[in-house]
């Protein structure tokens, strides 16, 4: 495995946990006005439950440069005090060869994140530049979790034995893992599909959100999503967790909770299946 697969491994073992938390802070829903203490506050209570942070730059962005100020100190914070945890920007980057080395070396010199989620539409050179950086993880958005996802992603490919757009990209995603730091987004709202992908992919991690507000699969997602030798898989949720209150003075234990009720769901599918944490 390279440095990236290992790091994952070695952090859901430790952990026991294959849990990735989504940090989408929206001032409608946070409990306190400043994003960069909700999500300290977030993390301080969850950590101990989670793999994986996976801030959400369109959240962050929004907020305009304070957001990215805000940002900034989230990272530098659970880097600082929880170095055993993985940080996943989620930004769902992808361009044209030029653009893509300018992302890249955002995503990973500048904001330093331990991987990032990309949009291969443009195809292997719009990625290319993140493949890289061949310690960190690049996760190719292959089957989305929203409802309309299917009208692009479910379209046949002529000339492919009648497979999907979504099967079509799992396999370049295998081709294009030569430094091993390939993984995939899968939704938890197709768990069909995340069996389809984890049959062409093999061993390759996949993130799999969808889980809480978006009504996710848990069960049917887990066991579909497993990896063979090792687990191989994330499973996100953002505002079932980072939301599970709206109290400004208990949305921390809140949170706590549901992590910990989340985590304890995946392990108890885990043991089911005979695939638990040693």
């Amino acid at each position: 495995m390279t440095k990236f697969a290992d790091s994952l491994q070695e952090i859901s073992v430790s952990k026991k946990s294959l849990v990735s938390i989504g940090l989408d802070p929206d001032p409608d829903k946070m409990p306190l006005p400043d994003v960069f203490e909700f999500c300290k506050r977030i993390i301080d209570h969850t950590e101990v439950f989670t793999a994986a942070y996976k801030p959400n730059m369109g959240f962050f962005e929004a907020f305009g440069l304070e957001g990215l100020k805000s940002l900034e100190k989230v990272i530098d914070y659970i880097k600082s005090n929880y170095s055993d945890v993985l940080i996943i920007g989620d930004a769902k980057r992808g361009d044209i060869a030029a653009t893509s080395s300018k992302y890249a070396s955002a995503m990973f010199e500048i904001w330093d994140f331990d991987a990032v989620t990309v949009n291969v539409f443009s195809g292997f050179d719009s990625i290319e530049p993140f493949l890289k950086y061949t310690d960190r993880g690049v996760f190719v958005w292959c089957k989305s979790s929203n409802p309309d996802g299917y009208q692009l992603q479910d379209l046949i490919v002529k000339g492919s034995e009648d497979r999907k757009i979504f099967q079509i990209i799992a396999d370049y995603c295998v081709s294009w893992n030569n430094e091993g730091n390939v993984g995939l987004v899968v939704g938890a709202t197709y768990p069909e599909e995340l069996k389809i992908v984890r049959d062409i992919v093999g061993e390759l991690p996949i993130l799999v959100p969808g889980i809480g507000s978006q009504s996710g699969d848990l069960e049917a997602s887990v066991r579909a999503g497993l990896g063979r030798i090792n687990h191989g898989l994330l499973v996100s949720s953002s505002r079932g967790i980072i939301y599970a209150s709206s109290d400004p003075n208990n949305f921390g234990l809140a949170a706590a909770n549901a992590s910990f009720n989340l985590r304890e769901s995946i392990n108890n599918i885990l043991e089911d299946v005979g695939r638990s944490f040693i």
